[in-house]
């Protein structure tokens, strides 16, 4: 394992019911970097990032073989908390999905959920997560209005400050912008460049376009198959399998 591995999956594998969703993935996800998943409808993008943060086992039936690491550690192993493990690998979702509740509220509640109730420290949660998050200057004379009426981008923006409020290593986007007008898309995308400074982000994406410009590194993914994994450049600019230089020259997909 690199000393700047944070993730690190060996012989993973998952099916629904009878179906092999992931096949024998073995990889290691670098941290403070941006890391794209890309690859057609079904292949199994999502289905794998959902195993980093353990959302899977919400799924019945689903089995899972092999083995994901997190600084070393298990996932699946005994003793290991799920609710602690998806503190520390956050998921933002393809559609913004805040709470029907305040801006405030929305960024507060991770934090008051693992026992924070000090209002002082609260306030400096929110202001530092919608700060990080790009957000601040756009909500701070609203954050008691209810966070339903923010536009699509700001509320994408808004459940990443959620994410953040609880102190995460991992942010996983699952098609972040995917809901997003361009303005908003690109908003989204210069905050990525921002927060990978911090922490390992890791982002499923239909764009290559995106993904070229986002990333540091690319994993393309086929019929529950990892085809090939490395920078990004490399992937895009000199693809050591053919399969992936047919996908990323529109041959397929």
């Amino acid at each position: 394992m690199k000393s700047d591995t944070i993730i690190t999956t060996e012989h993973l594998n998952l099916w629904y019911g009878t179906n092999h969703a992931l096949k024998d993935i073995c990889m290691e996800l670098p941290d403070k970097k941006t890391t794209a998943f890309i690859g057609p409808s079904g292949c199994g993008k999502s289905t794998l990032i959902r195993c980093f943060n353990r959302m899977n086992d919400l799924v019945d039936p689903c089995t899972i073989t092999g083995t994901i690491s997190y600084h070393g550690r298990d996932l699946y192993g005994p003793g290991c908390d799920p609710v602690a493990v998806r503190m520390k690998i956050g998921m933002v979702f393809q559609k913004p999905n805040p709470f029907p509740k305040s801006t405030y509220e929305n960024v507060a509640f991770g934090p008051r959920i693992h026992g924070i109730k000090d209002k002082n420290k609260l306030d400096e949660i929110v202001k530092e997560s919608l700060q990080k998050a790009a957000l601040w200057d756009e909500v701070s004379d609203r954050l008691f209005d209810s966070a339903l009426g923010l536009s699509g981008g700001q509320q994408q923006r808004l459940c990443i400050a959620r994410t953040l409020a609880v102190n995460p290593e991992i942010i996983l986007m699952d098609e972040p912008c995917s809901a997003l007008d361009p303005i908003a898309t690109a908003k989204i995308e210069d905050l990525i460049e921002v927060l990978k400074r911090d922490y390992c982000v890791i982002i499923v994406t239909h764009s290559m376009s995106q993904a070229s410009r986002v990333s540091d590194y690319t994993a393309f993914m086929y019929l529950g198959d990892l085809i090939e994994f490395g920078e990004t450049r490399q992937i895009f600019e000199n693809p050591k399998e053919e399969l992936t230089e047919n996908y990323i020259t529109g041959r397929f997909g």
